[in-house]
């Protein structure tokens, strides 16, 4: 019974067992099938609220545990439970989830049966994977995610859609491999130690491993975690996925799948191999930067709303791998909480420009303007999102990013200075891409006769409006409930202090990182 009565498990089972009985529905009957999964993943919300009103914001170990032996022989547990970091990233899905379910309801025509089944796999496939503290069971929620987002892309997405799909796929399962083979490594080094099979993962931290193993494992995972995330280089399949999905499929690729690979470097990769994560961090770091510089430029050059809010997600995610890479409480928080701003910001954005496509079929900005004009509702919205995203002081961006800026500043200065430059390009194209749609006279004819918001749409757009206000003035629940996770990320980030890879040291801001 306690696979049902504990709430974690319970939020996979729920969507799970939605889409298995949507397949059941008669193709024809398309309001039960609705109204089945916007129930299920309201369901899954409900218990998300008494997960986060139960979690004890003190608390140091992980809360809500559920450890059934699965495979005993190898050591594989059904392992379940959350700290303070994997409760945001639960809490952010829950949230999305019933809304991508509204935003499908006009812009899904064909199959819809299978698109809103497909939809919950996915959600129950998320949650795993943040509530997973065994090994094997994290890697299968992994892999289990990638099907349903490649369905979504590759059916219900653009006219390339199969392009983008394909590229997703093959991007994320050829790190997934290698990140396999480092799981097996890593299980197998612990038992050779110690005589114990096991895949869970608080009992894998600190394992006795050489060096030379913590920097060719930590590479595997590192590389696996960086496409997700996606780090510069390895981000190319980003702006293909996002243009061709739905736009579910893009609000919650921006707002949860991305977030996957920043959870492994806290929850895995940083935790599981110290000594090599010091060595990579500046590193990392710097690519994260690289990010932010070169995802605004490339940003500010797209003149397709929706390519370039993906691009900013580059850009976005670049600060939260600058602020974990720095291993300070300040910059970590500040990358904790920016992980759950992005994902209502950018998710709300992916939503408005998804709004304007369902009306006139295109997602130029140079098809636009004036908008304000005919769609006061729609102007207002966009705005507060847009400042939002751009880190206005009083919002929920603003917080996040100043944390991160502040607390790497005192590790990299150099790269925390190159980051502002990031930050005010982004509120460059951001107002520019909002001033030319939204301002100005109405250019086109199409666009005299646009209605605005209708009831369906402010239903889904006002939670997050909500909430980017409630943060910006009020971050204090969420931080205090991440800072004991942080402080613990950062305490097993230094729990070797010698340096692993001596040959990786650089000189950053006068100080020489190891």
């Amino acid at each position: 019974m306690e696979f049902i009565t504990n709430p974690l498990s319970l939020m996979i089972i729920l969507p799970a067992a939605a889409g298995l009985a949507l397949l059941a529905v008669p193709a024809e009957r398309t309001g039960a099938i609705k109204g089945l999964s916007l129930a299920a993943t309201l369901a899954v919300l409900l218990v998300s609220i008494k997960l986060y009103t139960g979690f004890d914001p003190a608390g140091t170990a992980m809360q809500f545990q559920l450890d059934r032996a699965w495979l005993p022989s190898f050591g594989i547990n059904y392992f379940l439970g959350i700290d303070g970091i994997s409760l945001l990233m639960i809490m952010l899905t829950a949230l999305l989830m019933p809304i991508a379910v509204l935003a499908s309801f006009s812009y899904i025509r064909e199959s819809g049966r299978a698109y809103y089944a497909t939809l919950m796999f996915l959600e129950a496939a998320m949650i795993g994977v943040f509530a997973a503290l065994d090994l094997f069971v994290f890697y299968l929620f992994w892999e289990a995610m990638l099907i349903p987002m490649y369905f979504l892309i590759g059916i219900w997405g653009g006219p390339r859609r199969i392009y983008a799909a394909l590229k997703f796929f093959i991007y994320t399962m050829a790190g997934s491999v290698l990140m396999l083979v480092a799981i097996l490594w890593v299980v197998a080094a612990h038992h050779a130690a110690t005589g114990v099979w096991t895949f869970s993962i608080p009992a894998l931290y600190g394992g006795a491993l050489t060096a030379q193993a913590q920097f060719w494992l930590f590479a595997a995972f590192a590389l696996a975690f960086a496409v997700k995330v996606p780090l510069f280089p390895f981000h190319t399949w980003l702006p293909d996925a996002h243009v061709e999905a739905p736009t579910a499929g893009s609000v919650l690729l921006a707002g949860i799948l991305l977030k996957m690979g920043v959870y492994g470097y806290l929850r895995l990769a940083v935790p599981l191999f110290p000594q090599a994560a010091a060595a990579f961090a500046p590193w990392l770091a710097g690519l994260g930067v690289v990010g932010i510089i070169y995802g605004s430029l490339v940003a500010w050059s797209q003149r397709d709303m929706k390519k370039m809010v993906a691009y900013s997600s580059v850009a976005h995610l670049g600060t939260v791998m600058l602020g974990i890479m720095a291993f300070e409480p300040s910059a970590v928080a500040g990358a904790v909480l920016q992980m759950v701003n992005h994902g209502l910001s950018t998710g709300a954005l992916f939503l408005l420009v998804g709004v304007l496509y369902e009306r006139r079929h295109t997602r130029m900005i140079e098809d636009y303007g004036g908008l304000a004009k005919v769609m006061p509702g729609f102007a207002a919205v966009f705005m507060l999102v847009t400042l939002s995203s751009v880190g206005l002081p009083g919002l929920n961006g603003f917080i996040g990013e100043v944390l991160v800026l502040f607390g790497s500043f005192k590790v990299y200065p150099w790269l925390a200075g190159a980051a502002v430059g990031g930050v005010i390009l982004s509120a460059v194209y951001m107002l520019d891409m909002y001033q030319q749609v939204v301002f100005g006279p109405l250019r086109h004819t199409e666009n005299k006769i646009l209605p605005d918001l209708n009831a369906r749409e402010w239903l889904y757009l006002l939670p997050l409006v909500i909430f980017i206000v409630l943060i910006g003035v009020w971050p204090n629940p969420l931080l205090r409930r991440a800072m004991p996770a942080v402080n613990n990320y950062i305490a097993l980030s230094q729990q070797q202090a010698a340096p692993a890879v001596p040959e990786f040291k650089i000189t950053l801001g006068g100080k020489e990182q190891e």
